[in-house]
């Protein structure tokens, strides 16, 4: 790995079609800029077009001669992420699995379940699942899902109270089980393409504390962030790595360098070892499956 690697050192991305979900704000719209500077065919994933013109304007300031398509996907609706992935055809380079429900208040998705599992969990599987075809079909393809220190701070996953029926209901606790599932959706992904004889690559990466102006927590977490989180273009570059570097492997995780990985440049890191459980992940991934009525790299 390059030292203190930066979005500089993106190679050329000419010719690569790539799809960043929740592209309109945040660390999605640095990433997005950041792909399209480097000459990558963008497609930008977000549930509300119509309020994506800034969004379009910033891109297009720093690429003005870039390929830059805006279609809606509300990764909190099954049938939202089957009509986008319906809209995409050809070759497919890379999916930054980027948008997230980040400590928002329990509720529901438009399918019945928890709001955290449904969309970064299931709203994730369903869409990389019915786009992998294409994915398998472009040779060097890569998949990165967006993951999060967060996953440390919960014990484990209860598949069996995804809705927090008999545990009491708290926003990190419903996101850090989240983001656990995230990193073990991503490596089961990796065996499975891998058994599969594939050479996709299926890829994590944390930003660290970085600022995303997402508006959650409450005033003293955005307090917090405002004076020691660093910038979204920082926290963007250990994805922007996973996505576009020499040397990544599958099954890799990249986050900050810096003290406990909060901020710095990506550097390979490690999770949890209850990230690690390949049961657990088998059983993760049936359970998606059968959720989301999206079947693919079926075990057996």
């Amino acid at each position: 790995m390059a030292q203190k690697w930066t979005a500089a050192d993106i190679p050329s991305l000419d010719g690569k079609l790539a799809i960043v979900t929740g592209a309109n704000r945040g660390l999605g719209l640095d990433i997005a800029k950041a792909l399209a500077q480097h000459g990558a065919q963008l497609v930008m994933a977000v549930r509300d077009p119509v309020r994506s013109a800034e969004a379009v304007a910033a891109v297009r300031q720093v690429a003005p001669k870039a390929s830059v398509t805006v279609l809606p996907l509300d990764l909190a609706d099954l049938a939202s992420i089957r009509a986008f992935a319906g809209l995409i055809g050809g070759r497919l380079d890379i999916l930054i699995n980027n948008a997230s429900a980040i400590l928002v208040p329990q509720g529901k998705t438009k399918d019945g379940f928890e709001t955290h599992f449904g969309v970064n969990q299931l709203g994730t599987f369903a869409l990389t699942g019915l786009l992998l075809d294409r994915l398998c079909a472009t040779p060097g393809a890569r998949i990165v899902n967006t993951a999060s220190t967060a996953h440390r701070l919960v014990k484990g996953l209860d598949l069996d109270d995804l809705d927090f029926v008999r545990a009491k209901y708290r926003p990190m606790e419903a996101y850090g089980r989240s983001k656990l599932a995230t990193l073990l959706f991503t490596f089961e992904l990796d065996r499975r393409l891998r058994l599969a004889g594939a050479d996709t690559l299926a890829v994590a990466a944390h930003p660290g504390y970085s600022n995303t102006k997402n508006g959650n927590g409450g005033r003293f977490m955005t307090l917090l962030t405002d004076i020691f989180a660093q910038p979204a273009a920082m926290g963007a570059l250990p994805t922007l790595y996973a996505a576009t570097a020499a040397g990544v492997a599958g099954g890799d995780y990249y986050g900050p360098d810096g003290m406990q990985e909060m901020r710095g440049h990506p550097i390979k890191v490690v999770t949890k070892p209850t990230a690690q459980d390949t049961e657990m992940a088998a059983r993760l991934w049936a359970l998606s499956e059968k959720l989301t009525g999206v079947p693919f790299l079926t075990a057996g």
